[in-house]
């Protein structure tokens, strides 16, 4: 079961229950992944609601790692989600709110 408050989600993705979170090293992927300088200029690209499917999945699978799933960007982008693109939007929208705060 997630932990909000240990910046956890729950997520059913391809039907089963999965626990993301954005622990340090995954933020740093997530950095590296973006090029952003830092955890702020991260979460100022977050903010801007621009986010590609391949972003989508970087992040899903940088929460699943951080879960400590054993998961490659490839396998997340071929998961479905409830609701397809809109519930995974929904997913990382959720996961960038409990890890940086305010409403998803």
């Amino acid at each position: 079961m997630a932990n909000r408050r240990r910046g956890e989600i729950e997520a059913v993705l391809d039907g089963e229950a999965r626990v993301l979170v954005l622990t340090l090293g995954a933020l740093a992927e997530l950095e590296a992944a973006f090029g952003a300088e830092d955890l702020s200029a991260l979460a100022t690209r977050f903010s801007q609601g621009r986010l590609s499917a391949r972003d989508a999945a970087r992040i899903i699978g940088a929460g699943l790692r951080g879960a400590g799933a054993d998961i490659s960007d490839d396998e997340v982008a071929a998961m479905r989600a409830e609701g397809g693109a809109a519930g995974f939007a929904s997913i990382v929208a959720e996961l960038l709110a409990v890890t940086f705060g305010g409403e998803p």
